[in-house]
């Protein structure tokens, strides 16, 4: 078997590939306009630099108000594309309901694969988080209040920041984040050096084992969500399951929900409209 009871790439491919039934340019045309709409409604501050390379960007919305008049909470999105497609800019159209409610938005870019290396993607991912903290009071946010989501390879970068050791890295507060929510995220990289993307992703042996959360220790007590897609192949439900397990076994309070009828793309949807996804992201922000 190359990957579970994966016995053939073909299988793997099959189970890996969310875009069956789907128009690839016609979905990524409809994000970028809804994007280029959301850049129009909101004060956005574009291309803010988080680290020292050009792909380390991130377009940050602005609360349209804050709780008491006080900083806002920040949010931090990490978009898909399996780590090598995509950027910031197709993004901006999660973001509505988020800063209506009072939370400012940083939707994050970074440089894509086989441009860097796997483990590349990942430092630049923590370098965000790392700039939000440090930032976050000159662009009106409260850097006790950041929480972070991501979908698909978001996700799973989502997932690398509550394993990552940020006090004896990067000389921050152990637990910077508030709370996580990971969208049809990938926690378990080992079926994809046997598959069509890693002509791309160039995985080793290595990088599965230092880069899949579900193998990691969790460094964070943060609240974290866990969401995919009723429509969406097994494999995701099952990655999913088994990652919240592993929180689980660590002590961390982690929710996970299957959502009927969406697909690994209108899962996004519920971003907006009072969706789950952004009454779970709101709720990381609401005292308890």
């Amino acid at each position: 078997m190359l990957y579970r009871d994966f016995a053939t790439q073909e299988a793997i491919d099959a189970a890996y590939d969310p875009m069956v039934g789907r128009d690839p340019a016609a979905l990524v045309a409809d994000w970028r306009s809804r994007s280029v709409a959301a850049r129009a409604r909101h004060r956005v501050s574009l291309d803010v630099p988080y680290g020292p390379t050009l792909a380390e960007r991130l377009d940050l919305y602005h609360a349209e108000r804050a709780a008491g008049g006080g900083p806002a909470p920040l949010h931090l999105f990490f978009h898909g594309g399996y780590w090598r497609s995509l950027g910031h800019r197709e993004f901006g159209f999660v973001v509505d309901d988020l800063v209506a409610a009072g939370i400012s938005v940083g939707v994050v870019n970074y440089a894509l694969c086989p441009t860097v290396r796997f483990a590349e993607v990942v430092r630049q991912a923590r370098s965000a988080l790392a700039w939000a903290y440090r930032h976050a009071a000159e662009q009106g946010c409260d850097p006790a209040s950041i929480s972070v989501s991501g979908h698909s390879a978001g996700g799973h970068l989502s997932a690398m920041l509550l394993a990552t050791d940020w006090e004896g890295d990067y000389g921050l507060p152990a637990d910077p984040i508030r709370g996580a929510l990971c969208v049809s995220g990938l926690f378990d990289l080992g079926p994809f050096p046997w598959s069509w993307l890693q002509p791309k992703l160039r995985l080793d042996g290595r990088d599965v084992a230092e880069f899949s959360p579900a193998f990691l220790p969790c460094r964070s007590t943060a609240r974290v969500s866990l969401v995919a897609g009723g429509e969406e192949s097994d494999e995701f439900a099952r990655q999913m399951v088994e990652y919240a397990t592993h929180l689980g076994e660590q002590g961390i309070e982690v929710e996970q929900a299957l959502l009927p009828g969406d697909d690994h793309f209108s899962i996004l949807e519920h971003y907006l409209d009072g969706g789950r996804l952004a009454e779970t992201i709101q709720g990381f922000h609401t005292p308890r």
